[in-house]
Parts: structure tokens; sequence; C-alpha cells
């Protein structure tokens, strides 16, 4: 009789403490449940299953949208910006100059802090931001001009190897800051391409500095990205990266300064890879179930997970291993996937119910896309739950 009453005793404790598993949804300060975070994606329908015969994530998220800046304004600014697609020096870049068969002019030489090319008796020639055939003919001038030579002699300058640069980033980037690209270690240097002369690089281009500072969050306004460049301001239309298209992407310079804007709101579009998207979205993640005894069983890295950019939540958490598995203990499972505003740097904690979004025919409504450094956490099912219970008491006497 007493043995019977322990048990049964054991079996309310385990269903009481069960039942306390289901926690409430965590609390945020944005109003996630009608789609005003970051991306509508966040909310949780409010509709059964039969009723879910529409998606509205796209047309909320489209709501805050302000209109692209871009459009004939900023065709007219890219027609512009059209000579900053041609090659141009800048501060630590090596060139090759040769005077007819002179050779005291003869040889390589460094473009200057100051951003000038020196010459041996000749006056510092300004190279930061010109073409090497405006070079030429300013080493032409005072070559005549100090009676070096009686007529213009032939004149070549050509790149022997292009230096990295630091331009500044801001705005609707994941990471805004300073970067620094183009730069190639010692150990990477083609030699034959530098004997060759006529060095040419993809490193330094705008592209390139949008994805060092994290890439272009899914607000951004590509349509009118603003290259500042001494006293001049281009606007560029980069919507074409998305559609194959990559003409504007420019050559930058050292002291360059880089702005994306904002349209304000959650753009679907932009969630896919490109060469200005961030390289991969990396995860934070906690699986530590009773069926994995560890991270590393469950194929899950010591510290992060990396998954392209434009993985969605439940893509993500079937990646994980947190779905799958016997019926009878893994069904009901949950997760928490833990992100922020990269707008207002608000955090928001939202939970799904794993079964319930792989049934839903509306899961897209409600299948948030993961930006970097988001985090998930994957809970138990309730049975697993209950036999933890039972193996706790168990070790506790009871």
């Amino acid at each position: 009789m007493n043995t019977v009453f322990k048990l049964s005793s054991l079996a309310c404790v385990a269903l009481a403490i069960s039942g306390c598993a289901k926690l409430d949804q965590p609390d945020n300060l944005e109003e996630v449940s009608v789609g005003d975070a970051y991306q509508a994606q966040y909310r949780e329908p409010d509709v059964s299953r039969r009723e879910a015969d529409f998606l509205r994530s796209t047309a909320i998220n489209a709501r805050k949208c302000a209109a692209p800046r871009g459009g004939l304004a900023g065709k007219a600014s890219g027609l512009s910006a059209a000579a900053l697609r041609r090659e141009r020096l800048t501060r630590n870049d090596l060139v090759d100059v040769r005077i007819g068969d002179d050779d005291t002019f003869n040889g390589n030489y460094v473009v200057s802090r100051d951003g000038t090319i020196n010459l041996p008796f000749l006056a510092p020639i300004r190279a930061q931001g010109r073409l090497t055939t405006e070079i030429e003919r300013d080493i032409a001038t005072q070559l005549i001009a100090g009676d070096f030579f009686a007529e213009q002699p032939r004149i070549s300058v050509r790149v022997a190897d292009f230096a990295s640069v630091t331009v500044g980033v801001s705005g609707a980037v994941f990471e805004p800051r300073a970067v620094e690209i183009g730069g190639v270690p010692g150990d990477q240097v083609d030699g034959r391409r530098q004997d060759a002369l006529g060095a040419s690089t993809e490193a330094r281009n705008l592209s390139a500095a949008l994805r060092a500072a994290g890439g272009v969050r899914p607000d951004a306004d590509i349509s009118a990205v603003e290259v500042r460049r001494a006293s001049q301001r281009y606007v560029l239309d980069m919507r074409g990266v998305f559609e194959g298209q990559n003409a504007v992407d420019i050559m930058l310079l050292t002291g360059d300064e880089i702005s994306v804007p904002s349209r304000g709101c959650f753009q679907e579009e932009l969630m896919r890879p490109s060469p200005i998207s961030p390289p991969g979205v990396s995860l934070f993640l906690s699986n530590l179930t009773v069926p994995a005894a560890g991270n590393a069983v469950s194929a899950i890295g010591r510290d992060v997970r990396e998954v392209p950019y434009g993985t969605r939540y439940l893509q993500a958490v079937i990646d994980t291993n947190c779905v799958g598995g016997a019926r009878a203990t893994s069904a009901n499972r949950s997760s928490v996937l833990f992100s922020r505003n990269p707008v207002t740097k608000v955090s928001v904690v939202i939970e799904r119910d794993i079964e319930d979004l792989l049934r839903r025919a509306d899961r897209d409504d409600y299948d948030p896309f993961l930006l970097p450094g988001d985090a998930i956490a994957c809970y138990d099912s309730t049975v697993t739950n209950i036999s933890e219970i039972g193996r706790v008491l168990g070790q506790l006497g009871l």
C-alpha cells in the first residue's frame, strides 16, 4: 500500500512540475504580437490552423518603408560617378616609372603618405586619386620645364602593386566602422603579376568595403549608397547587385567615406547572398539535451555554428538537431530565438513550438529570418522533462 501511494505521489509531483515547464511567452519592449518589431515574422499569428490561409508579414514589413532615394536623381549621380570606376592611385601604391632609357628617373616608387610621388630632382607629383596618365603628363611637364630633356620623352607610369586602403563605412550596415580592405599578405603576393606590371585588383571595391563592415542590413536603401571623396559626393544605385549587375562597384581610395541610408523597414528581398550581403550568419547555440549529452555529440561547434545568409529560424532549428527522433519522446519540443534590432539596438526574444511550426500552412508568416549574432536555445519534450524529473527524484530517494 505504501509502495502504491509512493508511486502515485511521484507521478503527481512529476506531472505538476512538468505542467510548470510550459512558461508564458517572453516579454518584449517592441510590439512583437502586432508585427511592430524589426521583422513582422517575429509575431505569432493569433488564428487557428484552419483559418491560416493568407500571409501578412511581407505587407506588414512594407508599411514602414520609406520611398527609395534613388530614381532619376540617383541615376544622374551615377552617370557623374562613372569616372570613379577607373583605377586611381592612393597612398602606399607601388608604381613603376620609366622615362625612355634614362636611369636617373627609372625605378619603382611608392605613393607617399601625403599622396605624392617623389622622383629625383623633381618637385613632388600629386598621385592621390589620380590616373596614371595624369601623372605621366605632370612628369613630362616638369622634365621639359627643368631642361632635363629638349623634347618630351617617352614616359610610362604603371601600377606594380595596389596597397590596402582604409575607408569609413556608416549607416545601414551590420558593423559600421573604419575598415581596411585590399591588402595581400606577403606570402600570397604573385611575383609574376608584379613583374608583368599593369596590376589590377577587385579587393578595393565598394562591395568589399560593405562586406567588411558586416554587409548591408535588410533595411538598407541600396538605391542611394553615398560615397564621399575629398569634397565630392557621389550617389550610387546598387540595386543591380541583386539582379546580376555590378557596374557601379567602384574602386575605393584611402580616406573615402561610405554611407548607406535606411528605408526604415525590413526588406525580404535583401535577405539573400550577394556581393554586399553578410558572408553568413554565426549563431550562438544551446542544445544540451538528454538525447545529446553535449554540443559535440549534437554536431554543434563549441561556440557558434555558421549558416548561410537568408536562413530562416526553422531551418536553423533543424540544422541544430532540435527536430526529429522518436515521436513518443521527441515531439512537442520548443525553441527560443534571441535577436536584436540593429536599428534601435533593442533585444527581442521569441519562443516557438517546433511541432506547431512544422505543421502550420502559414509557417512563413512567423518563421523569421536569422540575423548575424542571433542565438537559439532548444528545450526538450514533455516526456523527456517528466523522465528527467523522475531521475532527479530517484537520486533524492523519494
